[in-house]
Parts: C-alpha cells; structure tokens; sequence
C-alpha cells in the first residue's frame, strides 16, 4: 500500500484514469465493429466520420497508438468504398 499522500492520490488518478479509458476504448471498438457489419452505403457513410473521430480522439490522449487508430481508419474506409 501506498506510503505518501500524494501515492495514495496518484493510485486514485489511476483507477479514475483506467476506468474512463476503457469505456471510451470500448464503445470506440463496438463503433467499428458496427460500422464493418453495416452493408448499406448510406448509413457507412454516415457513422465513418464519427468513428474516426472517436478513433483520433483515443489516440490523441494515447489511449490506442496513433498508427493503429490510421490502420482501422483506413480498413474501414476501404471497407465504406467497397459497398455497393
């Protein structure tokens, strides 16, 4: 256990850090996941700019590295322009 206060303050970031990470983390990956079960142009157009946002967004506070956020940008764009 922690032996300064500013230990003790520093594990509580951490837990409110971690547990904010991966709500955002997750409900980004469940965006993707939708956006590559979506068939219907239209609508792939539509969420693709809002995923790449959530996507910049956790790569900016380097929740995900910022190479993997272009890679998933550029599956799923490749995916939105393969639709008929």
């Amino acid at each position: 256990m922690a032996n300064h206060k500013s230990a003790e303050k520093r594990i509580r970031q951490t837990k409110a850090r971690r547990l904010s990470n991966r709500f955002v983390a997750r409900s980004t990956r469940t965006a993707v996941r939708k956006l590559r079960n979506t068939t219907s142009k239209e609508e792939a157009q539509q969420l693709y700019p809002q995923v790449c946002s959530m996507l910049d967004k956790l790569a900016k506070k380097h929740v995900i590295h910022r190479n993997k956020a272009d890679n998933l940008k550029a599956k799923m764009a490749a995916h939105v322009n393969k639709l008929a």
